[in-house]
């Protein structure tokens, strides 16, 4: 099986740490992993979005044109990357940000309350983990308990502070999606 997913938001959303963090839980499970990040002109505050592919089998290309997810953790993100999923993929919304419903009636909308979420943990900056969480529950692209011991290895020094909180924000992520 292969899942290809695109995560997307503004810069300092923590999208390409999700990224990291799924490709490297992926790798740990002994799956066929890519990671591509891209990033808006200027970096915190600009656009940024990432490709992972996870795949039971040797991945090809880490180009992502037609994702089976799309994450949206900001409008701008929704906007741009909609169109792109494939028919009968998911779009994990981030409700705390997003009003507006996704157009598609040929895709699954899941929406995730991630800021509200994570600012009930104690801070925001672990919206994105909220996210991760639900993305694992409703894809099953890797374990979440493989996540929560990547962390360990994908945060850098001055982040290891939240690795408590980032993994209660992957569960309360994972509880948060049915």
């Amino acid at each position: 099986m292969t899942t290809k997913t695109i995560m997307a938001g503004f810069g300092g959303q923590g999208v390409v740490l999700m990224g990291t963090l799924l490709a490297h839980g992926a790798m740990v499970e002994g799956k066929h992993t890519t990671f591509f990040p891209s990033y808006g002109a200027e970096m915190r505050g600009g656009t940024a979005n990432c490709s992972v592919v996870v795949s039971d089998r040797e991945i090809a290309s880490p180009i992502v044109n037609q994702p089976d997810c799309v994450v949206a953790m900001n409008i701008a993100s929704l906007n741009k990357f909609e169109s792109r999923v494939r028919p009968g993929g998911i779009i994990f919304v981030n409700s705390s940000l997003i009003d507006r419903r996704v157009e598609r009636d040929d895709v699954t909308e899941i929406r995730v309350p991630a800021n509200e979420v994570a600012e009930s943990l104690g801070d925001v900056r672990a919206a994105n983990m909220v996210m991760l969480g639900g993305i694992v529950k409703k894809t099953g692209v890797v374990n979440l308990e493989t996540l929560g011991e990547s962390l360990e290895k994908v945060l850098s020094e001055r982040a290891m502070g939240l690795i408590d909180l980032d993994r209660q924000a992957l569960k309360r992520g994972f509880e948060e999606v049915a």
